[in-house]
This record gives structure tokens, C-alpha cells and sequence, in this order.
């Protein structure tokens, strides 16, 4: 719960490094509130469930889509910062656009390990939090 809570006050921040740890526990904590909302929402009747021909579809509700919207900027800041701990710019999440592939690729990267040493976007965020020496590799 630190990492997601660490990732809202950080909220707009795009700069500076995220460590995978980080990154994905804010994507683990995101998804377990949003099936929470979704089945408070079906319950209250503001979430759509349409159901025909062997296929169902669900339009997210009020809770869901205020929810959404109030972790968009903090969802795209995380995700910049964890590829910048790849050393690649955070436009890389617009590759997320091109259908399928886009997102296998923006995935693959930021499942990669960070690297090492000190980068263009900041300090190693591993070494940061130990107290170690910048210049020297975890």
C-alpha cells in the first residue's frame, strides 16, 4: 500500500525514476480497487452488464469512471517514471496506441530491470532508499 500511496503523491510528477516495485504495485493496487468499484457499481445499478449471442459487455459506472479519471495523471506519471528507469523517454507510452502490439511492447518495457547506474532522468531508485553511493552499482 506504500508504493500506491507514494505513486498519488507524486501525482503529476513525470520526472525522475520508478522502480519496477513500485510501478507495479500501484498497477496491482489500481486493478484490485477498480473490481471493487465495478461490483459496487453493478450493485447499485450505476455499471451496465449487456449480456447476448455468447458475448457480455460491461460499461463501467459513476464510481468506476470518477475513479478512472482521478488516477489518470498519476497511472501516466508512474509509467513515464518506470520507463525512465529503462532510460527511455515516457512517450514511449504512446506506443500503447497501435492495437495489441503496442501494449505487448510498452509492457515488456517496463518489466525490464532499471539500470544500474545514474541516467539522464536521475539517480538509481534502488540505491536512493539504501543510502548507498550513486556511483556505485546495487
Amino acid at each position: 500500500m506504500q508504493w500506491y500511496i507514494k505513486v498519488l503523491k507524486q501525482y503529476a510528477d513525470f520526472s525522475g525514476r520508478a522502480r519496477r516495485t513500485e510501478f507495479w504495485m500501484f498497477v496491482l493496487v489500481n486493478f484490485l480497487v477498480s473490481i471493487v468499484l465495478s461490483i459496487i457499481d453493478t450493485l447499485i445499478g450505476t455499471a451496465t452488464v449487456v449480456g447476448g449471442s455468447g458475448m457480455v459487455s460491461f460499461s463501467p459506472g459513476l464510481l468506476g469512471g470518477i475513479y478512472s479519471l482521478a488516477v489518470l495523471i498519476p497511472s501516466l506519471a508512474v509509467g513515464c517514471r518506470r520507463l525512465h528507469d529503462t532510460d527511455r523517454t515516457g512517450w514511449w507510452q504512446l506506443i500503447a496506441v497501435i492495437p495489441l502490439i503496442g501494449a505487448i511492447i510498452l509492457i515488456v518495457f517496463w518489466a525490464q530491470d532499471g539500470q544500474r547506474m545514474p541516467n539522464k532522468y536521475g539517480v538509481n531508485p534502488k540505491m536512493v532508499g539504501a543510502g548507498a553511493n550513486p556511483a556505485m552499482p546495487v
